[in-house]
């Protein structure tokens, strides 16, 4: 592939990951704060000052943005990247959005002899910057080939979900589902047992260390028990757009998800008392209240 990469979106996860590109690669990158690039500037890469500056004709643009109106906003928008990428050109979309605007922004661009790749990840910001995400992919096959030497960079892994090209944002939404219901029971959990006269901490080293050995209930479950919500590794206001998705994907499959309307409500609540700029296992200062702790 062309040695020029694009970039789009240098946020929490978005920048660890342009940073992880910029020794290999001509690093072309855009935020709308121009400030959060200047890190990726002193290492060489430009800064453009629009999203269709990063484009080169033909190449690689990579976007990791908040929602599917600003991914919308970048591709289809006077100034965005759809025109300028052109024939052959790839964009890859680390973005978690809509399955549903994954298949329309995929149409937008084989209108225009281009292909956008849906590659949302797991992995917090460090996970991110040590080069430890999970990729899931999906969209064209010739597309895909000519990058996966670049996502192979980024992550440990690259999980193939078929041309389909909504399919790698389905199970990106059904992972956070997931990992949201997982807060959920081990905020009741460890208040339950708060409830009763057991240190929290405790539950959580004893789950993590046999029943739950696994990433999500150690680190999550670690924040939970010592009540550390800040600083935020992911938003709980991004928690709740997330799980606004799953239900909304949910409800055009004909599934219903109880759990996720559950889960959906305790986050709701979160924002609605100003806490969604906490890391979204604040959810769990929810459940505490509820049992009369906070």
């Amino acid at each position: 592939m062309n040695n020029v990469v694009g970039f789009i979106g240098l946020g929490s996860m978005g920048l660890p990951i342009a940073t992880n590109l910029v020794d290999g690669y001509k690093l072309r990158v855009y935020n709308r704060t121009p400030e959060k690039a200047q890190s990726l500037v002193n290492k060489g890469a430009e800064l453009a000052n629009s999203p269709a500056d990063v484009v080169e004709p033909g190449g690689v643009v990579i976007s990791m943005l908040a929602n599917d109106q600003a991914l919308e906003e970048v591709v289809l928008s006077e100034g965005g990247i759809l025109e300028k990428l052109g024939s052959g050109g790839v964009h890859i979309s680390m973005s978690t959005v809509a399955p549903a605007t994954a298949q329309r922004l995929a149409q937008q661009h084989e209108q225009q002899g281009s292909y956008y790749l849906a590659t949302p990840v797991f992995g917090r910001p460090e996970a991110a910057a040590a080069r430890k995400l999970w990729i899931c992919l999906s969209g064209n096959e010739a597309a895909k080939e000519r990058v996966l030497p670049l996502l192979n960079g980024l992550g440990q892994k690259v999980f193939d979900f078929g041309e389909q090209v909504g399919a790698a944002n389905v199970v990106k939404l059904t992972g956070n589902f997931l990992i949201v219901s997982a807060l959920e029971a081990m905020a009741e959990a460890f208040t339950l047992a708060e409830k009763n006269g057991i240190e929290r901490t405790q539950v959580a080293e004893l789950f993590g260390q046999t029943l739950f050995a696994c990433p999500i209930y150690q680190n999550y479950g670690r924040a939970i028990a010592q009540e550390q919500y800040e600083p935020a590794g992911f938003k709980l206001s991004l928690g709740l757009k997330d799980v606004d998705l799953v239900l909304q994907t949910a409800q055009e499959s004909q599934m219903p998800m109880p759990l996720a309307s559950l889960v959906h409500d305790r986050l709701i609540a979160a924002v609605a008392k100003g806490r969604g700029e906490i890391d979204w296992t604040g959810l769990a200062l929810g459940v505490s209240e509820d049992a009369g702790l906070k």
